[in-house]
């Protein structure tokens, strides 16, 4: 068990190979235009990639190394024109310990590399870990940024309520 002064390591297990160079020219979500890219791993996982396979859904969490880490306010998707947000209530890849996570498709697999769709993770971003999403479980924040509407369960109402990308309630 650590202690709240350690150091936490993690060692990333592969790096991403994509199109995008130029963080500024990235799209700021996969869904907003993102290319394919791969995810390669290191030879020593690849056992951990035997059950992957095309058509799946997987989470990828990776480390923006080129964000800063001493941000924690910033303006929603850089729009200056836009209040400032504490960074946690946001996804920018600027913030303490910039972990991304990128929910993606698998649709080619080639030994411990990956095609995946709809992954705006630059060129050379080392891949922390990956996760499957099964049926239904795509992130609320993947849902929201592609403006779909997400659907909450009150556990302790036993309740259901669904509201759009922009936080308004549905009608149904």
């Amino acid at each position: 068990m650590t202690t709240h002064s350690e150091p936490l390591v993690v060692h990333p297990i592969g790096w991403v190979e994509s199109s995008l160079n130029d963080l500024a020219a990235a799209p700021k979500q996969g869904n907003e235009g993102a290319p394919d890219a791969w995810l390669v791993f290191n030879p020593d996982v690849a056992a951990g990639l035997r059950d992957l396979r095309i058509g799946t859904e997987i989470l990828v969490l990776t480390w923006l190394d080129r964000g800063r880490r001493d941000v924690l306010t910033v303006h929603p998707r850089g729009d200056t024109t836009r209040d400032e947000r504490g960074v946690f209530s946001t996804r920018s890849p600027n913030r303490p310990n910039p972990i991304g996570l990128h929910p993606v498709e698998i649709v080619s697999v080639d030994g411990t590399r990956l095609l995946v769709r709809n992954l705006e993770a630059i060129d050379g971003t080392p891949i922390l870990d990956i996760k499957p999403l099964h049926a239904g479980q795509r992130p609320d924040a993947a849902a929201s940024a592609a403006g779909h509407s997400v659907t909450r369960h009150d556990e302790t109402a036993g309740i259901s309520s669904q509201t759009r990308a922009d936080g308004r309630g549905l009608n149904h």
